[in-house]
């Protein structure tokens, strides 16, 4: 469960640089411990290399950076490494090792205790609910199950914070949600959860999240407040009756709506402020069914991160 005082992360005008180029710009915010704590972007907005840097893989170039109390200087790069745990968006095992010798691996790794290696297994195991022969090969897995394997690798040494880059994908969505019952169980025990995800309904369970744009962080609330700070007008929801109804939708978009966006085979609008809302409204309704809505993650992370393009 989340626990209010000091930050567990924290992260003061942070700059990462490559030649001119500037992956990460000014960003600032903080972790507390048991937070799950959500970092969304497009490709490229920064958020990998963010995470590099509090994982101490990449040093910064400018700014503070704080974990677990301990700052990132030069030679606390270990230190730093052995509070933290990182399942990467690419499988991070071994296809033709079987679960134990990835297991072991990892551990050596780390140079973990063997009989703190054995132990922490056998706990891990039980906290995934695997009781299958952990000789298989990693290779005959489903892959939600690899992912709750390469979740238990990240965990071995009992790291207090956990980064997960898109640790879903392409996973079913019986998978996605098992694992994030396992995210849940991981917070409520006390460790705290940096989590990348494309698929917004997963980013729904985060207590916090903040979007990164072009190496800029641009927003750091919850889902509701962003939701609803984000949209100060009424969202509708347009299902045209038929296909022609769907192009006079598409082909006047610009002369009723502020905003217009494909979802499924629905359409999220706003209505143009110069327009009246509710005669337009009432005009509309001929070619489909239209009902007011509250925008979703999705609606916010199109406005604030890809509304530009």
């Amino acid at each position: 469960m989340k626990t209010e005082g000091c930050p567990i992360v924290s992260v003061e005008n942070l700059y990462v640089t490559f030649g001119e180029f500037h992956a990460v710009k000014d960003v600032s915010f903080s972790v507390t411990q048991g937070e799950i704590f959500g970092f969304l972007g497009a490709n490229g907005a920064g958020k990998t290399t963010t995470i590099r840097v509090l994982c101490g893989l990449l040093p910064a170039s400018q700014g503070k950076v704080e974990i677990d109390g301990i700052q990132f200087t030069e030679g606390m790069e270990n230190v730093i490494k052995s509070k933290v745990g990182y399942m990467s968006q690419k499988f991070t095992l071994y296809d033709d090792l079987s679960i134990d010798e990835n297991l072991q691996f990892a551990a050596a790794l780390r140079e973990i205790d063997k009989k703190f290696f054995e132990n922490r297994k056998s706990e891990l195991l039980q906290f995934i609910g695997f009781d299958s022969n952990t000789s298989q090969i990693v290779a005959g897995l489903p892959g939600g199950i690899k992912q709750e394997i390469a979740l238990i690798a990240s965990l071995l040494h009992d790291p207090k914070i956990i980064f997960l880059d898109e640790p879903t994908a392409g996973v079913s969505s019986v998978s996605r949600d098992r694992f994030w019952s396992l995210i849940k169980r991981l917070a409520k025990i006390g460790k705290t959860i940096f989590v990348t995800t494309h698929y917004m309904d997963e980013a729904e369970n985060c207590h916090r999240i903040a979007l990164m744009r072009s190496g800029e962080l641009i927003a750091l609330d919850t889902p509701t407040n962003l939701k609803k700070n984000t949209y100060k007008q009424n969202m509708y929801s347009v299902t045209p009756n038929d296909g022609d109804a769907r192009k006079y939708f598409v082909n006047h978009s610009k002369e009723f709506f502020a905003m217009f966006a494909p979802y499924g085979l629905h359409y999220h609008v706003i209505i143009s402020k110069k327009l009246d809302e509710e005669k337009t409204i009432k005009n509309l309704q001929q070619y489909g069914t239209i009902k007011k809505i509250l925008p979703s993650l999705e609606d916010v992370f199109i406005k604030l991160v890809e509304g530009d393009r």
